[in-house]
């Protein structure tokens, strides 16, 4: 299959006053055209700063290293200007806060058809007639009274599918979607989850989910890639993942999953601890003051990340189920 993006040592740290914050660190990732991959892992893993990063969604105080290829074009080479020219077309964003996303000022009109008009080219006529159909397409129920609104009059679901029709104006060819779902209701998140599969198979897209939850992934991406203190800890097929995973951290997250079965009453399982300072890089595996599992060796040696044949990667000395 033919590599749509293609990350190569890629990190990511922020000038602190406490000192350089290493938020990603030596990330290889590679996604085909088509694809859908999650990327999972919980606040403070790196996952957010990767795909925004990846975009050039960076403040000032940011220093990127590595390489970005889209479409075999080094983005991390380009200008700021020639950078903005891939945005929309060539790599879009579903934000996490679509309220903060939105301009609260501006009709939500406007904000669909600005795209239209700077990218696309088209007329103010042929972008209403456009964002009305998208409107419609993300299930919006009355296109063109929501037209004329302003973001606050509309509830957390409608805006989040307003974000979706503007990330899908110019239909990408990637989409990110930064955890699309964690401000909704549940019969809402799996509405939204439901119309992104429907939008990534319309359009053609390939698609990265961001997200703290293995369940979101479960059935909405092919593959999944684990992050943990700014590293891929495990990568699979989402079937081999769940079915054969390696890495106790990922064990670890599955189990922090409520379940349906559960008593009223019952306590949730936690992951214990917390995810290490990102200014002060500790020895080891990042994930061992935390694991069940550590040992000495894993306290001073840092694991290397391990491909096995079937091209399941882990970072761990020793793995759930063996080294197979």
């Amino acid at each position: 299959m033919t590599a749509l993006i293609k990350l190569t040592d890629f990190s990511v740290s922020f000038s602190t006053p406490r000192g350089d914050l290493h938020a990603v660190r030596g990330v290889d990732l590679s996604i085909n055209k088509g694809e859908s991959v999650g990327i999972v892992g919980e606040s403070g893993s790196g996952k957010t700063v990767l795909s925004r990063a990846t975009m050039g969604l960076m403040p000032s105080t940011a220093t990127c290293t590595g390489s970005v290829e889209f479409n075999g074009v080094d983005l991390s080479r380009l200008s700021r200007k020639d950078l903005r020219n891939y945005w929309g077309t060539g790599m879009a964003m579903v934000f996490q806060d679509p309220m903060t996303s939105l301009n609260p000022v501006r009709r939500i009109g406007s904000q669909i058809t600005e795209g239209l008009i700077v990218r696309l080219g088209m007329s103010k006529e042929q972008a209403r007639g456009r964002a009305i159909e998208l409107l419609d397409r993300v299930r919006i129920s009355d296109p063109f009274a929501t037209m004329k609104k302003y973001p606050g009059e509309l509830s957390g679901g409608m805006r989040q599918r307003i974000v979706i029709a503007i990330a899908i104006a110019c239909t990408p060819e990637l989409l990110f979607a930064d955890e699309p779902t964690t401000a909704l209701d549940v019969t809402v998140q799996a509405q939204v989850l439901e119309l992104l599969a429907e939008l990534r198979q319309e359009f053609n897209m390939t698609m990265l989910l961001v997200t703290h939850d293995l369940g979101v992934v479960a059935g909405q991406t092919d593959r999944v890639v684990v992050m943990y203190a700014g590293q891929i800890v495990e990568a699979a097929t989402t079937k081999e993942l769940f079915k054969n995973m390696k890495m106790p951290y990922t064990e670890a997250l599955l189990k922090s999953i409520p379940r349906l079965d559960q008593q009223a009453g019952q306590r949730l399982k936690v992951i214990t601890g917390r995810l290490p300072d990102p200014t002060k890089p500790e020895p080891g595996c990042a994930f061992a003051p935390r694991c069940l599992y550590a040992t000495d060796k894993c306290r001073s040696e840092q694991p290397p990340l391990v491909t096995t044949q079937t091209g399941h990667q882990y970072r761990c000395f020793f793995p759930l189920g063996g080294a197979n």
